[in-house]
């Protein structure tokens, strides 16, 4: 996900450039896409149900909670005035904010919608956890994890979770302003580390979980191979690239 930014923005880019974005979707397959819009910019929230083009799957219905009879007598996306305003925006030297961007920014170009730059959340949590000490990076484990206080923002709804968003985007600004780096510099950092994989310190999942990926390639440089197939097989047949996972492996195994 490496995106160009013009170098004249980068040096008046502030945070008033930055829209807080997070999507809903029918699932996480190639072909599914959003029925649930929510965002912040400028100050300004917006949120929006939408018919979309398939389905809503049963698994993410139990995520979101968003049924097919609840955006049935909805307007498609492509057609509203919310998908107008974000083309405004994006057609613009705006940032995108949200929580693994790389996921929201596909589902919006599934809709045409193209975002020149962007800031990752769950990259910055990952670059941030030197010590690999968190056990999980998901936005609402983030929220509790870092004690922030966010009012009127349930689990799983896209207006919910643009406001953890944003708070955990501060946290993570606030954090580097104590390093003495001026907002410019700070925000173009934070586009320096969205842009490339982080590599992973430990595993989360599996018979591993909780063990620095450092000593599992000591160990067991079999699993690490087996597990580097498995990715680039789901990267290849278009269900996801797990940049962050495929990027570790092939660091250990070189």
């Amino acid at each position: 996900m490496r995106l160009q930014v013009n170098n004249n923005f980068r040096k008046t880019m502030n945070k008033s450039h930055l829209i807080f974005l997070d999507t809903e979707t029918t699932g996480i397959g190639p072909d599914d896409r959003l029925c649930q819009v929510a965002y912040k910019f400028q100050g300004l929230e917006k949120e929006a149900l939408f018919k979309p083009p398939v389905p809503i799957g049963v698994d993410a219905m139990a995520v979101a909670h968003i049924t097919n009879k609840m955006v049935a007598d909805k307007e498609p996306f492509i057609d509203s005035e919310m998908r107008k305003h974000l083309a405004e925006i994006f057609s613009g030297e705006h940032i995108l904010v949200a929580h693994n961007v790389g996921f929201d920014a596909e589902m919006l170009r599934r809709e045409n919608l193209e975002p020149k730059s962007m800031i990752d959340t769950f990259k910055l949590a990952q670059y941030f956890d030197v010590s690999g000490e968190i056990p999980k990076y998901a936005l609402q484990y983030l929220r509790y994890y870092h004690d922030l206080e966010v009012l009127d923002a349930p689990a799983h709804d896209a207006l919910g979770d643009i406001r953890v968003l944003q708070k955990l985007f501060d946290y993570y600004f606030q954090k580097m302003l104590i390093e003495g780096k001026d907002e410019v510099a700070l925000i173009g950092e934070m586009l320096d580390i969205s842009s490339r994989p982080i590599l992973v310190k430990k595993f989360n999942f599996g018979k591993y979980v909780g063990v620095s990926v450092a000593d599992v390639a000591r160990r067991d440089r079999g699993y690490l191979q087996w597990l580097l197939n498995e990715k680039i097989r789901v990267r290849d047949q278009g269900e996801g690239n797990d940049e962050n996972w495929i990027f570790t492996l092939e660091h250990y195994l070189r």
